[in-house]
């Protein structure tokens, strides 16, 4: 059975994605590698000590240490640029998707190990450490770095080619979306059971710091919850203050409730992992720059209403299997003490189109798109999806009246709103 990351093991994974762990990792191992040589020059046999030149070694360090220097500094400002350029063009959420790119992160960490692992080799050589079998050692150790460098520069200079573009950011996008999504469909209430109304008498759990949830560690709130309940609050993705309760308790025991309280994590902004909802923000986001003024690119917005059709498919399928939905009040969940809110598909709708609904109601090209793409949707999902559908439909029709001039463009519009499920009238019924 699936079970949610504990925070400690959320933490270590969030620390391997950074660019100095796997920098650092690298340098290691290469100063492993370069000292690890005297030792294991033992078991080199005399006579292959002969065939290396006493300079040749010297002479390959040196020009692996100062061409590795150069190329860890180009490759740096390459990267710098292509976060500065995301930023700027499609959207500042997107950037850290881009600096935890492990192909970024492997060029970076063999170019610095490979300076590292000469310059301690240079170091070593000059006094006196290796004797004729460590320089063996070395020499061979230094023919594998190389092929590691040549590797990892074809491998660099492809990956440039799309590192920071458009649609390489929307992809990455699209994947960190999907996968926090497919998370929650496998999990629909966390692992947790589906949230109902709480006791009068719970007693809420205020946190002390302000920003976002990061991460809940469920396993904590099982184990602090123990033969009692847990009523959870505040999500991942929701921004939360002292005076806003993170969670419900029906328990007084003050060590209890501050375990409670240390199993969230809460961060300056908000992350893609435990955040469906996120991931779809930062679509929409790259769609409303794209159709502003200043920029003017409705192709941009289309192909993003395409990358949240592909998002939103499992979720739609999975709702569209029963009348429940998700499998949250199916088999007994890994979290049963803890009650956790579902996740609203309206809220997950009104996430990725109701922005692009405002910003390309004037262009009937996104218009049209965004009707399809809500009608396919609403054809793939059960009753709550057509109906957050249809309202989307509907709000979005009410943008396009409003902007469009031409009474025909209006009219093609409304024609494509009547396929979602529902009819404008029947939708601002109720």
């Amino acid at each position: 059975m699936a079970r949610i990351a504990s925070r400690w093991q959320w933490l270590l994974e969030t620390m391997v994605r950074k660019l100095w762990f796997r920098a650092s990792l690298f340098s290691v191992f290469a100063v492993a590698t370069a000292l690890i040589a005297p030792f294991a020059g033992a078991r080199i046999p005399a006579r292959w000590s002969s065939l290396i030149g006493a300079d040749a070694i010297d002479n390959v360090l040196g020009i692996i240490a100062s061409s590795m220097l150069t190329v860890t500094i180009f490759s740096l400002t390459t990267m710098v640029s292509a976060y500065a350029s995301a930023a700027s063009t499609v959207t500042p959420r997107a950037t850290r998707l881009l600096v935890e790119d492990s192909t970024s992160q492997n060029a970076m960490s063999t170019f610095l190990g490979a300076f590292l692992f000469s310059l301690v080799g240079i170091i070593a050589l000059s006094t006196g450490v290796y004797g004729d079998s460590g320089r063996v050692v070395l020499f061979g150790a230094t023919i594998v770095v190389i092929a590691l460098i040549v590797l990892t520069l074809l491998r660099w200079i492809s990956h440039l080619s799309t590192l920071g573009r458009m649609g390489d950011t929307i992809d990455r996008v699209e994947r960190a979306a999907r996968s926090a999504l497919a998370d929650r469909i496998a999990l629909p209430c966390l692992g947790g059971t589906p949230f109902v109304e709480r006791p009068a008498s719970a007693k809420p759990v205020r946190g002390h710091a302000i920003g976002y949830v990061q991460h809940v560690d469920m396993n904590a709130l099982q184990a602090a919850a123990g033969d009692g309940g847990v009523w959870l609050a505040a999500l991942p993705g929701a921004f939360v203050h002292p005076s806003r309760p993170l969670a419900w308790t029906d328990f007084d025991d003050d060590a209890r409730r501050e375990a409670v309280r240390a199993a969230f994590t809460v961060g300056d902004a908000r992350t893609f992992d435990q955040d469906p909802r996120f991931g779809l923000i930062v679509l929409s986001e790259i769609a409303s720059r794209a159709l502003s003024p200043a920029v003017n690119d409705p192709g941009t917005a289309i192909d993003v209403l395409g990358t949240g059709v592909r998002v939103l498919h499992g979720w739609c399928e999975e709702r569209g299997r029963g009348d429940e939905g998700d499998r949250g009040g199916a088999a007994s969940p890994p979290y049963p003490s803890v009650r956790v809110p579902r996740l609203s598909t309206d809220d997950l709708f009104e996430d990725l189109f109701a922005p692009i609904a405002r910003e390309g109601a004037g262009v009937i090209e996104v218009g049209i798109r965004l009707q399809k793409s809500l009608a396919l949707l609403a054809d793939s999902g059960g009753k709550d999806v057509r109906r957050a559908a249809s309202r989307m439909s509907a709000i979005a029709l009410d943008h396009a009246n409003r902007a469009l001039a031409r009474e025909a463009d209006r009219q093609r519009l409304a024609e494509l709103a009547d396929r979602t499920g529902l009819s404008r009238a029947e939708h601002l019924r109720g």
